[in-house]
Parts: structure tokens; C-alpha cells; sequence
């Protein structure tokens, strides 16, 4: 198949995560998360460009590697991590893809795991990717605890971030004031599903709940049970919840980009059948 356009895929730089309390817990990607989309893309005729602020390459949460997330087929899982070892481990720092133009990407996506509550909310790079996304309407998918990394695109990102760590609601509302996404639909991993990783696998407490910081910011969150696949579209915004997710939001994301694709042919199209206005005769 012919490689149709290409997306942006932006990963995290951190390999550690603080919680409430001060502990320090190995962090990464949620393998399935990244590689469930990433396969899809590739298979639909994308070009995939993985991207990290640092440019290193991104860690996977160990705790993801389980054929589990792949319907139990070992088989599939052993594919998926052929898949990212071969096509994503070229990495990109996020500023080099500004830099060359992100007229050249049609779509953006972020997979979860908890590092995008550390370094790519408040990441400068990515907050000028997802404002371009937001104004050109470009297909823009985030995953599992991914949606919190639209706050990037705040003009006092950094500031937000830190308020919500120090619990600090009025001040978070405040450094939000006049983001982007106010308003937007969309969903994300819940404060259930976070405690039952609080107790599951952290064996402590988030520094804040990503709801709860999404919906400060303006979101409209809507939200299903503990681990139900769920995914949420509103205007160029593609949001999934969870990890089961992942299928769901691949297909929701290859529409969307296939659309806008369609309407930007479409429209150029147009602009090349009008007529070239006459400059009419001279006096």
C-alpha cells in the first residue's frame, strides 16, 4: 500500500515517576497502548515519526508486557513488540519536528502509561505541536492517561502542572484560563481505575487525578466503568480511557484521519476548477 501521509507519534523522556508521598516508581509507555495504534496506522498506509522531548528513546512500563492486553495470544504479542522494535527506534526530539514543519503531519498521537502526567503536560514543544493541530483541525488521538498532555497547550502549562501537585484547584483554574480545549468532550484513565492502580501496582498515591485536573482545566469528561473500552470524539479531538481501549481508538483515529484527508483533496479540488477572476478589458 502506498504510504498515504504522516503521523506524528510523541512519547515521553522520563523513566521515573514521584508520588504523593515522595516515592519514586520506574515509569514508562503502556506497551499495548502504543503498539495496538502504531500497528494500525502503519497497516492503513501511514507514515509513523516517533518524537520524545529529549529525543531519547521511550521506556515501556514493565508491567504492560503481557500477552493479556493482546487477547492472551502470545503470538500477537510477540508480533507487537517485533513491530515496535523495527518501526519505532528511530526517535526524533519533538523541537527537530517543528523545526522541519508540522505542515507535513496530518495527525498527532500519544499512548499512556503515567508519564504523560510528568513531562508532556507541560512540555513547550508539544504545546506548539497540539496548537497547530487545534488550529488546522488535524486528527489529534490521545490514550489512557494521554488526554492530560492536551494541557500542554496551555500558555502557563508548567504552572498548572504544579498547582494541581500541590493541591491547589484556584490557582490551576486560573494558569488554564483561555486554553484551547475548554469545552471539548472527551475522556480519559478514571480516579476508579487510577486507585485500583494506586493499590494494584503503585502501592501508592498519584500526585493528582487526571479527571480531576482535565475537568479544572474546562474538559467535559465522559466516562464508563473500570476497564470498559470507551472512546470519545469531539471535533479534531480523539480521546480513548483505558487500555482496552486501544483497538477502539486506532479505528476512531484512522477515520478521521482519512476524512480529513478526503476534505483537504476535496477542497483543493475546488480551489484548481475555479475560474481565474477576469481582469476585464482595459479603458
Amino acid at each position: 500500500m502506498s504510504i498515504k501521509s504522516k503521523i506524528l507519534i510523541v512519547g515521553s523522556s522520563v523513566i521515573t515517576f514521584v508520588l504523593k508521598d515522595g516515592q519514586k516508581q520506574p515509569t514508562g509507555y503502556y506497551f499495548n497502548e502504543l503498539a495496538v495504534p502504531a500497528q494500525a496506522l502503519v497497516e492503513a498506509g501511514f507514515k509513523i515519526v516517533l518524537a520524545t522531548p529529549l529525543g531519547n528513546q521511550p521506556i515501556v512500563d514493565r508491567h504492560s508486557l503481557d500477552a493479556s492486553h493482546f487477547g492472551g495470544s502470545e503470538e500477537r504479542f510477540q508480533k507487537a513488540r517485533d513491530f515496535v522494535t523495527m518501526n519505532l527506534r528511530d526517535v526524533r526530539t519533538i523541537k527537530s519536528v517543528i523545526e522541519e514543519g508540522l505542515e507535513n503531519y496530518i495527525g498527532v498521537f500519544l499512548a499512556g502509561g503515567h508519564p504523560p502526567m510528568i513531562d508532556l503536560m507541560e512540555d513547550p514543544d508539544l504545546g506548539t505541536v497540539l496548537r497547530h493541530f487545534h488550529a488546522e483541525s488535524k486528527p489529534t488521538a490521545l490514550l489512557c492517561h494521554a488526554p492530560i498532555a492536551v494541557t500542554a497547550a496551555m500558555k502557563e502549562a508548567k504552572r498548572f502542572r504544579q498547582a494541581l501537585v500541590d493541591g491547589d484547584t484556584l490557582s490551576a483554574v486560573d494558569a488554564a484560563a483561555g486554553w484551547q480545549y475548554a469545552g471539548y468532550r472527551m475522556t480519559v484513565f478514571s480516579n476508579e481505575e487510577e486507585k485500583w492502580a494506586e493499590e494494584n501496582v503503585l502501592h501508592g498515591r498519584v500526585p493528582f487525578y487526571v479527571v480531576d485536573a482535565l475537568k479544572s482545566a474546562g474538559a467535559i469528561l465522559e466516562l464508563k466503568g473500570l476497564f470498559v473500552p470507551n472512546v470519545v470524539q469531539d471535533r479534531e479531538l480523539i480521546t480513548g480511557q483505558n487500555p482496552p481501549s486501544d483497538h477502539l481508538l486506532a479505528a476512531a483515529f484512522i477515520r478521521a484521519l482519512d476524512q480529513y484527508t478526503a476534505k483537504k483533496i476535496a477542497a483543493m479540488a475546488n480551489s484548481e476548477a475555479r475560474p481565474s477572476p477576469s481582469l476585464g478589458a482595459r479603458n
